[in-house]
């Protein structure tokens, strides 16, 4: 399978700011989104990105949160703002079927955690 691999995670204070980063390899990141998984909870969806620039926000982190790719198509972020203690999660990149959030491949994640 083709890898991504997650980078950017960390602690903060709630109120605090990361900026998550995928990557991969040999490949060009077209159709992507970020999921989150939090201790005792399924995973949930983030933000999704196609390749057309369209975006898709789950409820509760729109106009927080920003998916955006580079310039190269070979990195995708998403910059969290405004953190709060439940955006709690380890955050996973999936390379999705463009239209939709059913992944095609995933990264091992990054761990975020707010405090307050």
């Amino acid at each position: 399978q083709i890898q991504l691999v997650e980078s950017g995670g960390g602690s903060v204070q709630a109120g605090g700011s990361l900026r998550l980063s995928c990557a991969a390899a040999a490949y060009t990141l077209n159709c992507m989104a970020w999921f989150r998984r939090a201790p005792g909870k399924e995973r949930e969806k983030v933000a999704r990105l196609d390749i057309t620039g369209i975006t898709d926000y789950a409820d509760f982190v729109k106009d927080r949160f920003t998916i955006s790719r580079g310039n190269a198509d070979k990195t995708v972020y998403l910059q969290m703002n405004s953190l709060k203690p439940e955006d709690t999660a380890i955050y996973y990149c999936a390379a999705v079927f463009c239209g939709s959030w059913r992944p095609m491949f995933w990264g091992q994640g990054t761990q975020v955690t707010v405090s307050s």
